[in-house]
């Protein structure tokens, strides 16, 4: 599409998008400014959805004069409409043109132990919520209220936060209507709502509401609402959504907190009791900035919990024991310890029935015999793959291949965001470069197919693999021959509307598990789709984002034949198809104290790999 920037023509196309919103495309024609442009009505996302074909016109309708209107003055921070792009006519706003803020992280990943544990330190956080205080302070000394303030529309660049999506900003007579359940104020909802819905405008103390609500997902890895909420009355029982409105926080003795987060008694207790007062007794204002500035964080000498108290909350009640058992028998399951470190294990996988890892100990990078493959700290945009003996490390578009007795082989990657997109299987490993998908050959290498440069994704099993990509107005899913060329571009997905959050995919010999998280109409839903070598589609299933299913998150699974493994923090369950649908087969409840929603699993010889960030075990069940 064309677009006219100060009167001159500007060619989008979809290679230079870096960026889909649930409202808009975002392009960046010449890698130093971004252009948003607006979804309009007719556009491929709405199609079918007649409510959200009436906003976009609405939308557009109103930024004809809002955007002409926008506020002078906002803090540096806040990536400001600059220049209005317009169609031909030179009148009509379709969208607008920005800095393009590089390289950036999502805040949504700061809130993610995986992401967090390869060294992003909580006084990093600190630092960066400190920062935005700062912001947000700003926005609000210029009589402006961010309204849908959420971990999507703040970008990360070391500890500076970068607030986008200033088009939406609530000022003079425009009023913010959207919002986000997760980070809307529930003093501005309809108390008697089955989930959060707005109904009275934004106000400076809804933005203060949503950046505590951030601080806390960032600190201890679960938000004010996390966790079941299962209570001994079942009269009580309300839906997963409604929490917010009733004010059932992670706090309440009968929510039961979830086993990945952090607890949160190693936040002092001026903080905690602001969390509270915030959460359960609807206390508004600005967040105070010297419960920040105050903490302090260290690290117990004695059982390396990390936390910002006088005393360690662990210590402080019970003595650490060391887990000396490397076999545990309960009920039915039996679990042998076969891998312990004081370090992190940053990948895992099962090639040929047999488990393989990479871990980081002593400052060394080291594969499952402790061969140190090279020295070096934790790097959070670094991404692991492993090729039987070999060992592939890749960070921003390029990727170093370690093998033994070999010097180590660079290859030249594209890039998904900051993230390099390769893949490996027992034998071979698969690229992109150039918008080609390349494997590796005797001759070097191997062309399987081409695909859309830096906007595609990939994951490959031991005999087919599954991508995808979305830009501007193209939807494109896609299988290949683990073996062979080729590509067969025609996979029917259901529609993947709004922003893409995280998607993985987990392979058995006859089908390929797509897992997809995206964030639509206010609320973060999940996806999954059994997609056959030939890519026709066997069944499906959704779910909403920590309704505590088998697919309130997308990870801590594996596949094997018909049926997927699935992680919870009530133990493992399995999931296999039926009628077109994906439904819980079996539960497996003696597996319960073994496993929770953050471990990974693996099928092997041997049993079954259940992998932490610092153990593996080999869970057997009779």
């Amino acid at each position: 599409m064309d677009v006219y920037i100060q009167g001159k023509r500007v060619r989008l196309n979809p290679s230079q998008s870096i960026g889909k919103g649930g409202e808009a495309d975002v392009f960046s024609p010449d890698g130093q400014n971004a252009i948003k442009i607006f979804k309009p009505p007719n556009h491929p996302d709405f199609q079918g959805l007649p409510h959200e074909q009436q906003a976009a016109e609405i939308r557009i309708a109103e930024h004809q004069q809002k955007l002409r209107a926008f506020p002078k003055g906002l803090p540096s921070r806040v990536i400001v409409p600059e220049h209005l792009a317009t169609d031909h006519s030179g009148q009509r706003v379709v969208g607008y043109q920005m800095r393009f803020q590089t390289p950036t992280e999502v805040l949504l990943r700061y809130g993610e132990r995986v992401f967090r544990q390869a060294g992003i330190s909580n006084e990093m956080i600190v630092k960066i919520f400190l920062d935005l205080h700062q912001t947000v302070t700003g926005i609000h000394q210029s009589r402006v209220v961010i309204g849908d303030f959420n971990d999507l529309n703040i970008l990360v660049q070391d500890t500076a936060a970068y607030i986008i999506d200033a088009d939406s900003f609530q000022f003079g007579r425009w009023l913010s209507k959207m919002f986000t359940g997760k980070f809307v104020d529930p003093l501005l909802c309809d108390p008697r709502g089955h989930s959060p819905m707005l109904h009275k405008p934004h106000n400076p103390d809804s933005d203060w509401y949503a950046f505590a609500v951030m601080l806390m997902q960032c600190l201890i890895f679960v938000g004010p609402y996390g966790g079941v909420y299962r209570p001994k009355d079942k009269g009580r029982k309300i839906p997963h959504d409604a929490r917010p409105l009733h004010r059932i926080t992670v706090f309440h003795p009968e929510v039961r907190y979830p086993k990945p987060a952090t607890p949160y008694g190693i936040l002092p207790d001026d903080l905690l009791q602001r969390f509270h007062l915030i959460f359960e007794k609807d206390e508004r204002g600005n967040f105070p900035v010297n419960l920040l500035q105050d903490l302090r964080w260290t690290t117990c000498s004695v059982c390396g919990t990390e936390h910002a108290r006088h005393v360690c909350p662990g210590c402080a009640t019970t003595a650490p024991a060391a887990i000396k058992e490397t076999t545990i028998i309960r009920g039915t399951v039996t679990v042998t310890r076969i891998f312990q470190t004081p370090g992190i294990i940053l990948y895992a996988t099962v090639q040929n029935g047999k488990p393989h890892w990479l871990y980081h100990e002593n400052n060394g990078f080291r594969r499952e015999d402790r061969s140190k493959l090279f020295a070096g700290s934790l790097d959070p945009q670094m991404r692991f793959r492993i090729q039987g003996s070999s060992t592939l490390v890749g960070k921003t578009g390029q990727v170093i291949k370690f093998a033994p007795a070999k010097q180590p082989e660079r290859i030249t990657v594209d890039n998904f965001g900051a993230l390099p997109i390769f893949d490996a299987n027992g034998t071979h490993h698969y690229w992109l470069n150039n918008g080609q998908l390349l494997a590796d050959d005797q001759l070097g290498s191997k062309h399987i197919g081409d695909v859309l440069q830096n906007q595609t994704l990939f994951w490959v099993g031991d005999t087919f693999g599954f991508g995808f990509y979305r830009a501007g107005n193209l939807n494109v899913a896609f299988v290949f021959d683990a073996k062979k060329s080729g590509i067969n571009d025609t996979v029917a997905l259901p529609p993947l509307r709004g922003q893409l959050i995280d998607a993985t995919c987990y392979f058995s010999q006859d089908y390929a598990w797509f897992l997809v998280s995206t964030r639509q109409g206010g609320k973060t839903i999940n996806q999954c789709m059994l997609i056959k070598p030939d890519g026709s589609i066997k069944a499906t299933a959704s779910a909403e984002e920590g309704d505590d299913s088998w697919l309130s998150t997308i990870r801590g699974k594996c596949a094997a034949s018909n049926f997927l493994l699935v992680a919870t923090d009530e133990g493992i369950v399995r999931i296999e198809p039926d009628q077109g649908r994906l439904v819980e087969i079996k539960k497996f409840p003696d597996t319960e104290p073994f496993v929770d929603t953050s471990c990974h699993l693996f099928v092997g010889h041997d049993g079954l790999y259940v992998v932490d960030r610092q153990e593996i075990r080999i869970l057997k069940i009779r």
